[in-house]
């Protein structure tokens, strides 16, 4: 059985007119910006920066909407509002966590999805 994708390439081949290499440039630039996605939101969480936090979910919202990954844009979205205003701090581990998962099967589709392009 195929897992369920968690990426779609629909926007980004509406914004780059189907244009296979500007595409891969798009995939490239979202593959640089993951670790610090992730080492950043881990190391927020783990130092209780929750303004920086806050921040970072906000900037990698966008980038992982480009890939339709809109239910992930929406939760950090909740994220990014909860820490503006420091409510149900002890759900935050969750967000991260649930962000880090599905940005490794981001990864892995996109970077299937680079070799066909």
């Amino acid at each position: 059985m195929t897992p369920i994708r968690v990426t779609s390439l629909d926007y980004l081949k509406e914004i780059t007119g189907g244009e296979s290499e500007i595409m891969k440039e798009f995939i490239l630039m979202f593959f640089e910006q993951l670790p610090e996605f992730r080492d950043g939101m881990t190391e927020f969480l783990a130092q209780k920066r929750w303004k920086e936090l806050g921040e970072l979910a906000h900037k990698a919202k966008s980038s992982v909407m480009t890939f339709g990954m809109n239910d992930l844009g929406h939760q950090l979205k909740e994220l990014q509002l909860k820490t503006q205003r420091l409510e149900e701090v002890e759900s935050y581990p969750e967000y991260v966590d649930r962000f880090i998962g599905l940005i490794a099967q981001a990864e892995a589709e996109l970077q299937g999805d680079m070799d066909k392009l």
